[in-house]
């Protein structure tokens, strides 16, 4: 198995949850990160190295991420495994997934690349890549039946792992903020690039809200000690170590779950946000190269999952130039401050939840046997 970032670790997690009691005695290596280890899985590399998001950015990785992945293929070819999966990182895992098909080894991609968003002619190539496809929206699976390639919608194991009644006292408890204050969660990315380019502005939203109200508690999440080093370089670099931040070691889940009102990167954390049904803003900004280019390539407006599985744009998104801290903070005030759109925004994501909810480590499980058994 390949996973290439956080979110990748979580969701393949789920699906380990359900197969290790099924294959007890396999061995499970590849790249992976904490949550899959917990089920015996070894990594092989750190899956930060990974992490990179960007056209830019990622050319700058190139030579060290391609010597993993050829080195990678080469041990798989030697070792042949039953089964390759492919979590998420479709630029990594796609053209790995081609040349071990190719050499007789059944592949599968966990969660499908957002053909539906942008880059839609990258179906011929999942079709050349991918014995089996597992998706985790509702709406993927036709898609992948009209272009006559495998596929089960196992829906998304977030909407397992997240309750649908949320005990927000409970976290608040746990991180020791007031319950009487009204909080705020940053959540400016888990990728190095992310908070490179998200920091200053999310942090600088927070500065203006503690103004408005000083009483307000602001949480940051950090998913490791490399991310919490840089992010706290950058906030003292922008010479905003003033403003009062709750800074904290994992627990992203704990810090949305306390919130009010959470300022988030776009990506599968929004998902994670609305499951939660909590009101948010979505900002994303990037290295500017990479903007010009990827902007002209979108088909849908939205970039937020909750909008786009809405199809709507049910919570704001600010992107690159867009996402200024007064316009941040001013969307995030009004949700803070209006009763009845928080009301109508948890009601869409408890309905957004419901559509979700499948029983995704054992459905992802048995279609991972079937596949083993079938080759």
């Amino acid at each position: 198995m390949v996973a290439g970032e956080t979110s990748g670790d979580m969701l393949a997690a789920r699906m380990l949850s359900g197969l290790r009691p099924r294959l007890p005695d396999a061995l499970m290596h590849g790249i992976g990160g904490p949550c899959m280890a917990e089920y015996g899985f070894v990594n092989d590399w750190p899956m930060d190295k990974l992490s990179v998001r960007g056209l830019f950015e990622v050319l700058v990785h190139y030579r060290e991420i391609s010597g993993i992945r050829n080195q990678l293929r080469q041990r798989l070819l030697d070792e042949k495994p039953d089964v390759f999966i492919g979590v998420d990182a479709p630029d990594f895992n796609l053209d790995l997934e081609i040349q071990l098909k190719q050499a007789g080894i059944p592949t599968m991609h966990y969660i499908s690349p957002s053909i539906w968003a942008w880059r839609g002619g990258r179906i011929k190539k999942i079709a050349e890549a991918v014995s089996h496809m597992l998706v985790v929206f509702p709406f993927e699976e036709e898609i992948y039946r009209n272009a006559g390639i495998p596929v089960t919608y196992v829906g998304h194991p977030l909407a397992q792992v997240i309750p649908m009644e949320i005990d927000m006292a409970a976290a608040r408890d746990e991180l020791g903020l007031d319950k009487n204050a009204r909080v705020v969660t940053i959540l400016p990315g888990s990728r190095m690039s992310e908070i490179k380019y998200n920091t200053e502005a999310f942090i600088r939203t927070a500065k203006i809200l503690c103004e408005r109200d000083p009483h307000l508690q602001i949480v940051v999440p950090m998913v490791g000690e490399k991310q919490r080093s840089y992010y706290i370089k950058l906030v003292v670099d922008a010479k905003l170590d003033n403003v009062p931040v709750l800074l904290i070691d994992g627990r992203s889940h704990t810090a949305i779950a306390a919130a009010d009102a959470v300022l988030v990167a776009s990506g599968t954390a929004s998902l994670e946000v609305a499951l939660f049904k909590k009101p948010m803003v979505i900002a994303y900004k990037m290295m500017e190269a990479s903007w010009q280019i990827l902007r002209h390539m979108g088909y849908q407006p939205w970039i937020g999952l909750p909008n786009i599985l809405a199809r709507e744009f049910l919570v704001p998104e600010f992107l690159q130039s867009a996402a200024r801290p007064e316009a941040m903070a001013d969307a995030i005030w009004q949700q803070l401050s209006d009763s009845a759109l928080q009301e109508r925004l948890k009601q869409r994501f408890v309905d957004m939840h419901h559509s979700l909810l499948r029983d995704t480590a054992n459905v992802s499980a048995q279609a991972v046997l079937q596949l083993i058994s079938a080759s």
